[in-house]
């Protein structure tokens, strides 16, 4: 059984890259329900194939603990260990592509996280704008944008790690938007193949087709075709109106999971003040990525405040 993290900082396209992958098998001519997809992996931070491998609640572990056990849990599902959530479907194909929204990071032991090359053969890295990132955030989690760009630019920011409550997922450490994604293309155990989002948008079947050949991962043209059309977002925003997304932030005042779907809505959304905080503290990673840089440029935005 072959692993392949689809790693990503929150917010960046992760998971219509998993709904084109499940829609590559999806028969009749029909989408997927985006509640059930027909995949073996899920997210690497779900509570319950922690607990079920470990046979411990996890919830009477610290965060510190609980990521000293992660390794073993990953190394067990890459060897083919199963649970009731991975067994879904029965008979499962030869790979695993699982979604990923922890920074590379390694245990308070000094072990990656993720297991290395124990835990996947692969990593397939999107990465976003974060100028966009930061709207699509507020909105997903039911907070301002200056929150959200509080949370992009904190180098010690996790997801579910709020004390006094248990999430239904372990916590991801997420090291800031920067961090986040120096933490995967720098690190050394496990090759990785990056994917910009906007790349997706703009050329869906060559850098799809690419990504799946980085994970040796053969599809037949009339699956990518037709996998594309089925993933479109006017299809997935259909289906989360007329029935809901399960992955939709429950957080008081959060919105719909699939909100726009577009590449330099930030220009209309953030206010220069909130564009100089973002580029300040990420201007090198965006040269990086080729994100050009728009302070002091006269790109129109949408105000001074707000």
């Amino acid at each position: 059984m072959r692993t392949i993290w689809l790693a990503s900082y929150p917010k960046s396209g992760n998971t219509w890259f998993r709904m084109l992958v499940a829609n590559l098998f999806a028969t009749e001519g029909k989408a997927v329900d985006i509640n059930n997809l027909p995949e073996r992996g899920g997210i690497a931070s779900a509570r319950g194939p922690f607990d079920h491998l470990t046979l411990i609640d996890s919830g009477l572990l610290t965060h510190d603990e609980i990521d000293c056990l992660r390794p073993r849990v990953y190394e067990e599902l890459a060897g083919g260990a199963q649970d009731d959530e991975y067994d879904r479907f029965g008979e499962a194909p030869p790979i695993r592509f699982v979604k990923v929204h922890d920074a590379y990071t390694m245990t308070p032991r000094g072990e990656p996280l993720l297991a290395g090359t124990r835990g996947a053969d692969r990593a397939i890295v999107i990465v976003r704008d974060p100028r966009d990132v930061a709207p699509s955030q507020a909105n997903h989690n039911g907070c301002t944008v200056d929150e959200a760009i509080s949370l992009l630019n904190d180098d010690d920011a996790a997801q579910c790690a709020k004390p006094g409550r248990q999430h239904t997922q372990l916590r991801q450490k997420l090291c800031g938007w920067s961090g986040h994604v120096a933490s995967w293309l720098d690190q050394q155990d496990i090759p990785v193949h990056l994917v910009r989002y906007e790349h997706l948008l703009t050329d869906t079947a060559a850098v799809f087709a690419r990504a799946l050949a980085f994970a040796d991962f053969p599809v037949s043209a009339g699956q990518m075709t037709r996998a594309i059309a089925l993933s479109d977002f006017a299809e997935l925003d259909r289906q989360e109106r007329e029935k809901g997304f399960g992955e939709a932030s429950r957080a008081k005042g959060g919105r719909k999971f699939f909100r726009r779907g577009q590449a330099g809505a930030w220009r209309d959304e953030l206010t220069e003040r909130q564009v100089r905080g973002i580029e300040s503290a990420h201007s090198v990673m965006m040269k990086r990525l080729g994100y050009e840089l728009s302070t002091g440029t006269g790109v129109r935005m949408r105000g001074l405040e707000g």
